[in-house]
């Protein structure tokens, strides 16, 4: 499978310069030459299929089929890099922005990984506490970096340090969130795998995906495009609303990211639009088509999180409350007979305390989170500006 960047389709890669440079050398995203279709025959049999063979079928379209993965992203790519530099003598430095969940899923996924170090990027004061322990409580082969900005501002400063022409001369840097092809084609797994778990009732499948860097709704459009029967996805997103703004108006005007409690998609300009925009041949009406895109308030995420646990005693993460909202409006807007899949993000401990209060009911710690609370935080507080995030990687990284 070969690979070229969202800005130039003339020139194509191989998997391994994709994977390892993460970002094309013009600053696109890289992107699958041809998305393979999959035998309708598939769709019937992965009722039958474990998570586990659902994704090594999806995957061989994509990969070396001789290559090991596990079920998460950042597992899967930990394996996958390690791979490519097992023959090599220089190190490969990993670069992560991230507004909360990606960090530490990156962080564990690439933990002692021979070969890699990776820095990982959070904006200061604006990640929850259990979120900020995960990212910056690991040593060895982990840095991680405290920003003195936004999600925004940590995200510019990996991208300005992929196209110095200095840094690119003197260390080997590539990407580990979903900038990366390689973490993002295994988020199309769990797409397959939902889609199993439905009985044949003929109804329409909508999935509801709460969306900040759009990476994971990338992962389904991409599942949709090898063949899975999705009739409609729901892009969700909180106040930052940059996107349901597009497709209403037509005009797309990134700004400057806004707080709120479900942290993780506070973010004002996604990557991964691009991404999308070439899927869709960057034709407006095509995306509409296949995407709905809402914005949900900080105060009708509460209200979501509180009803939903005093209809189902089901207790939601803020972020999960967004795309679960996002659907029902969705559906109150069509009649169709339709099965709705909401996409769940994170286990609501990690939001402790703004879940307690609203949902008036106390969260006991699973024990890695627990464990995480009593470790040190090693983070290294920095500032926004390049000169100094430049500065640190020369020193830091051999």
């Amino acid at each position: 499978m070969k690979f070229y960047s969202t800005k130039d389709r003339t020139k194509t890669v191989s998997l391994e310069y994709a994977v390892l440079r993460g970002l094309a050398d013009d600053c696109g995203l890289f992107m699958p030459v041809n998305i393979p279709q999959l035998p309708k025959q598939f769709f019937s049999e992965s009722r039958k299929m474990s998570f586990q063979e659902i994704a090594y079928r999806v995957a061989k379209n994509f990969f070396q089929p001789t290559l090991a993965f596990k079920d998460f992203a950042a597992r899967f790519m930990s394996q996958l890099m390690s791979y490519f530099v097992r023959n090599s003598d220089k190190e490969l430095t990993i670069l992560v922005a991230t507004s909360g969940d990606t960090g530490s899923a990156v962080a564990h996924g690439f933990y002692n990984i021979p070969g890699i170090k990776v820095i990982i990027l959070y904006p200061s004061k604006k990640v929850s506490l259990l979120q900020e322990k995960q990212i910056a409580t690991l040593d060895g082969n982990i840095t991680v970096l405290e920003i003195r900005g936004t999600f925004d501002d940590c995200q510019r400063l990996v991208k300005q340090a992929f196209m110095d022409p200095d840094l690119q001369n003197k260390l080997w840097l590539t990407s580990a969130n979903s900038i990366n092809i390689a973490r993002l084609i295994p988020q199309s797994f769990y797409y397959f795998y939902a889609f199993s778990k439905i009985e044949d009732s003929g109804k329409s499948v909508v999935f509801s995906v709460p969306s900040g860097n759009f990476g994971n709704l990338t992962g389904g459009i991409l599942a949709k495009k090898m063949g899975l029967p999705v009739d409609k996805f729901v892009a969700a997103t909180n106040a930052n609303d940059v996107i349901p703004k597009y497709l209403s108006s037509g005009r797309f005007h990134p700004q400057p990211s806004r707080r709120t409690i479900s942290n993780a998609m506070d973010v004002g300009n996604p990557s991964n639009w691009a991404r999308i925009l070439e899927l869709f041949d960057n034709d407006l009406q095509k995306i509409r088509q296949e995407i709905f895109a809402v914005s949900v308030s900080e105060e009708q995420t509460r209200e979501t999180m509180n009803h939903v646990f005093q209809q189902y005693s089901y207790i939601m993460d803020p972020h999960t409350a967004v795309g679960y909202l996002g659907l029902i409006k969705y559906l109150s807007e069509t009649q169709n007979q339709t099965c709705g899949i909401s996409l769940s993000t994170a286990h609501p401990a990690k939001f402790k305390d703004i879940v307690e209060k609203i949902t008036g009911q106390s969260i006991t710690l699973p024990e890695r989170l627990a464990t995480c609370l009593k470790k040190k935080n090693r983070s290294i507080v920095l500032s926004k500006e390049f000169a100094g995030f430049k500065e640190f990687l020369f020193e830091t990284v051999r």
